[in-house]
């Protein structure tokens, strides 16, 4: 250890992590590196979920422990579990500290801090703090960079603000009220955009490509939209025959597409909302086929 790293350590808040997922392990992995002491991976006591929380505690240099064994010292307990089960983790865990002066967190993109209300009730600080990035087995991307909606009470909120900016992070205020359109945002953003990609490789097996070489193929397109995108805008990143007005090329892409299943509908309502969003020329001639086809 570096002169200086203890203390450097001691003097932030303590964390203790509930979950084991992907989400966790990217966050405890980041929160470790930024100086962070995680005392205790807290899992479920299934043996796959301990399992997972053995590697990761051993990764940070927490202990994994059951909700039934937990005994929480850490200021601070982020639950990183899916929305359904927040609630009834917080509940599990409401008698096994004194909750009073600790902050207690949550990741849930679409669910607001008041999911947490029973630690609330016994004296706990809470808040929302959804990282705008996607989290899949088997990648655990850097948080650095990364926007992290959050809302709650005035010390949960300020205690999240710190740590995602110790992450180099970029933290922003979301209202309540907001949560759902935001989280509807990011379906957009990042799990839709990977069921477009998946029905673009369905096309392509119908253009006689394999699923394989679809996907080494677009990779070249697909990155130059996002920089695109990133320098010029929507607008300016628009392209191809919606674009230019082509309505018989559109006209010949719905019949063709009308013998991959699925494939039609989602061209249809990407078109729409294209037309709808971005400029295009023949848009009455472009809007009438799409209707009527």
């Amino acid at each position: 250890m570096l002169p200086g790293m203890s203390v450097r350590r001691s003097a932030k808040p303590r964390i203790a992590i509930v979950g084991a997922g992907n989400l966790a392990g990217a966050l405890a992995v980041s929160l470790h590196a930024a100086g962070y002491v995680i005392e205790q991976i807290i899992s479920r006591g299934r043996a796959a979920s301990l399992q997972r929380a053995r590697r990761l505690s051993r990764e940070v240099g927490a202990s994994a422990i059951a909700p039934a064994g937990a005994q929480i010292g850490a200021e601070i307990v982020w639950f990183c579990v899916p929305d359904g089960a927040i609630s009834r983790a917080a509940k599990s865990l409401a008698g096994v500290a004194d909750w009073s002066g600790k902050v207690a967190l949550h990741s849930s993109g679409a669910l607001i801090s008041d999911e947490l209300a029973v630690l609330r009730k016994r004296g706990a600080a809470t808040a929302s703090v959804h990282p705008l990035m996607t989290f899949v087995r088997g990648s655990r991307p850097s948080l650095k960079g990364v926007p992290f909606a959050i809302e709650g009470s005035p010390k949960a909120v300020r205690a999240a603000r710190a740590i995602v900016l110790d992450l180099r992070g970029q933290p922003f205020t979301i209202r309540k009220e907001h949560k759902q359109a935001y989280h509807a945002w990011g379906m957009f953003a990042s799990p839709l955009l990977t069921g477009l990609l998946a029905a673009s490789e369905r096309v392509a097996v119908s253009a006689g490509v394999s699923q394989k070489a679809a996907k080494e193929r677009m990779l070249p397109i697909l990155k130059q939209t996002l920089s695109n995108y990133a320098r010029l805008g929507a607008a300016g990143s628009f392209s191809g025959p919606i674009a230019r007005g082509d309505v018989a090329t559109v006209e010949k892409h719905l019949k063709v597409l009308g013998k991959v299943p699925g494939t039609r509908e989602v061209y249809i309502a990407l078109a729409r909302a294209a037309l709808r969003d971005l400029p295009a020329k023949n848009r009455a001639a472009l809007e009438k086929i799409l209707r009527d086809l």
